[in-house]
């Protein structure tokens, strides 16, 4: 139980009405959450505003709310506190509320379109090999060392992730590694929290629904490294063309890793097969476990980031050469009859062309590559045609199918797609939405030694379909057909 005088330090606000010396039980912004003593923080969302709730809050127990307009007329012994905006007060008191949990962790956020996931991940793994107790947030799973907590977000709520942060230091954390999206970043989710540093992974189109131009998104991105402060690291691709724009309002001390152009931290392919990679990174020859150049970038971050945090550089690429991603990403397994299976979570027009430019640049001979892809309905609409054309320009078989349709028709999603193939592709393509029946088609037309590739859903165990979610499981999927390849 905490004081409100307590919980709003630090907090900006224009009035305060009532008593800041009453005693708070929680912090909630969703009113069906309130307990008695809560503080309600009324937060103008997407799709709802909390200030809508504020009676309902303070009958079923709020002690205080925190809001941007006034309600009209309110009953009870209840504190109100005016701000600018709701959604960053929210991060402030939640932090308060938890004791500020990012100031006793040296928390470092990812952010960018692809290879979050991935490099939060080896930087947990990483850590934990080197003897560290360490926290992850991210899509795939959160970890409070050791121990899975199930991600609902790329980035959870500040409550939630307060809440997170405090148990990760309850247990004796040294480090906290998470994904930091756009979403978040606009969203002030990431308010209160105290960055030890940032990497930025790349920036190609993606969300567009939400940011509504490239622009926007870019400036989200931005946003998250001009709040870090002095004493971090603000750690950029150096060959992403907006990888320096990253930088350039950042108090933080700025690096930058590359393969291409000059870099603080460099680093080159010697060799690129299934079986894994092999890179010169600051004139060391190490073979890693990962696959393609998406991954070089993602193991020369982790390793910047390693060595920006004080970590041996030697053990650093001992213990990296050890590991594997994150599930989902490039995951691969072999049929009897050789066929090559790949799942990976590549959902973004960018991230398709990584993840079959590396198919074609390992495979050894004439291997047909199938691929499986589908676009996830309620989500940004412009990337599908583009997708479907990028999987066709790489593919020598494509077939459309389901991804997460959510409230949308599948079959429109899909002729969506198709919209973006040039007539020259259309005969190799197969438009089959179910998605079960689309793997078992691309299984049943492989050949031996051919590359199967299922993109979109990656680590994903389940199917949206009219906003009911059930059980599917891609690389569930694919091992069942693959037991018939013999």
């Amino acid at each position: 139980m905490k004081y409100l005088s307590d919980i709003i330090d630090g907090l900006a606000f224009t009035e305060l009405q009532g008593s800041a010396d009453i005693e708070i039980s929680a912090i909630v912004f969703d009113s069906r959450k309130v307990i008695p003593g809560s503080l309600f923080v009324a937060v103008k969302g997407t799709q709802v505003d909390g200030h809508d709730y504020i009676l309902q809050a303070v009958k079923d127990g709020a002690v205080a709310v925190i809001c941007e307009v006034l309600p009209a007329r309110v009953t009870g012994e209840v504190d109100f506190l005016m701000v600018a905006d709701s959604a960053i007060a929210l991060g402030i008191v939640a932090a308060n509320f938890y004791d500020n949990p990012s100031s006793k962790l040296k928390l470092v956020g990812v952010t960018g379109t692809n290879g979050k996931t991935t490099i939060a991940t080896l930087l947990y793994k990483l850590f934990r090999d080197l003897g560290y107790k360490c926290g992850l947030l991210s899509t795939v799973e959160n970890l409070i060392n050791g121990e899975v907590v199930q991600a609902t977000h790329t980035t959870p709520d500040p409550v939630e992730l307060n809440s997170l942060m405090s148990e990760m230091v309850a247990q004796g954390c040294d480090y906290c590694f998470m994904e930091v999206s756009s979403h978040a970043i606009a969203q002030h989710r990431i308010s209160g929290l105290k960055f030890a540093g940032g990497i930025f992974s790349n920036l190609t189109h993606d969300h567009l629904d939400y940011h509504k131009t490239f622009d926007s998104y870019l400036k989200a991105k931005k946003a998250f490294f001009d709040g870090l402060s002095a004493n971090a690291f603000a750690l950029t691709n150096g060959d992403d063309k907006n990888g320096n724009v990253m930088l350039q309002n950042t108090k933080a001390h700025k690096k930058t890793y590359g393969l291409k152009s000059m870099a603080d931290y460099k680093a080159r392919i010697v060799e690129n097969q299934f079986e894994g990679l092999q890179l010169l990174i600051d004139s060391e020859e190490v073979w890693f476990k990962m696959v393609g150049t998406f991954n070089a970038y993602n193991l020369l971050a982790v390793y910047a980031a390693a060595m920006l945090l004080d970590q041996d550089k030697t053990k650093i690429l001992t213990s990296l050469s050890k590991l594997t991603g994150a599930r989902g990403r490039f995951d691969y397994i072999v049929a009897p009859n050789k066929t090559i299976g790949v799942i990976d979570y590549a959902h973004s027009p960018d991230a398709v062309q990584n993840i079959l430019s590396t198919i074609h640049d390992i495979r050894k001979g004439n291997e047909k590559v199938i691929t499986v892809i589908g676009c996830g309905g309620d989500r940004d609409k412009t990337k599908r045609p583009i997708m479907a054309k990028t999987a066709c320009e790489w593919s020598d078989k494509v077939i459309f199918t389901s991804d997460n349709p959510r409230s949308e028709d599948p079959a429109q999603i899909i002729k969506d797609m198709e919209a973006g193939v040039d007539p020259a592709f259309k005969r190799h393509t197969l438009s089959i939405v179910d998605r079960r029946e689309a793997i078992k088609t691309a299984c049943m037309l492989a050949h031996p030694g051919d590359i199967v590739l299922i993109a979109g859903k990656g680590h994903e165990k389940y199917q949206e379909i009219a906003g009911v979610k059930s059980h599917f499981d891609d690389m569930e999927e694919l091992v069942e057909n693959f037991k018939e390849l013999s």
